[in-house]
């Protein structure tokens, strides 16, 4: 158990990273850490919190706008405290399978806040999306949760694992 209290800020279209984000929240609160997970486009103040993950959907091989956003408006009050960083979006098993290294696009915004690490999951593509290329995809047969949830949760008590030594 610690005291740390930690954001769990998200970039999403449809829902998946969302799901993410909730999911990691909900570990760190059952392994003793506070924490809560917020859409990146409504957080402005990070003062309160005393570590950050920040995910977002991958688009294009570049995060969804708001966890870009995020990182570059909160890139000052980020470097003062623990950061650890997620993407969702493989539309196949291979985030399950192995490691997932971020792309060039979010190994700069993880770069720029200095994040202690990344991690990708697989993503979830519904099928009635936002977006005229994801609708494509749905209508091409490629809706489909890949999302790993034992694998979120290991992952999420890694970093209250981490908190805890601190």
């Amino acid at each position: 158990m610690t005291d740390k209290r930690v954001l769990v800020a998200y970039g999403t279209q449809n829902g998946g990273t969302a799901g993410i984000a909730e999911e990691i929240a909900a570990t760190l609160e059952k392994d003793g850490v506070p924490a809560e997970a917020r859409s990146a486009a409504d957080v402005t103040d990070v003062t309160s919190y005393d570590a950050i993950v920040l995910g977002g959907g991958l688009y294009a091989g570049r995060w969804h706008r708001d966890a870009r956003r995020f990182a570059r408006r909160l890139k000052d009050p980020l470097l003062e405290r623990p950061v650890w960083c997620f993407s969702s979006g493989p539309l196949d098993a291979t985030a399950t399978q192995k490691e997932v290294p971020p792309t060039r696009a979010v190994l700069r915004d993880v770069s720029r806040i200095k994040a202690r690490g990344h991690t990708t999951f697989g993503g979830r593509l519904d099928p009635r999306p936002q977006g005229w290329l994801a609708r494509s995809m749905a209508k091409r047969g490629m809706a489909h949760d890949w999302r790993d949830f034992e694998q979120i949760r290991a992952w999420a008590h890694t970093i209250a694992t981490d908190l805890s030594k601190q």
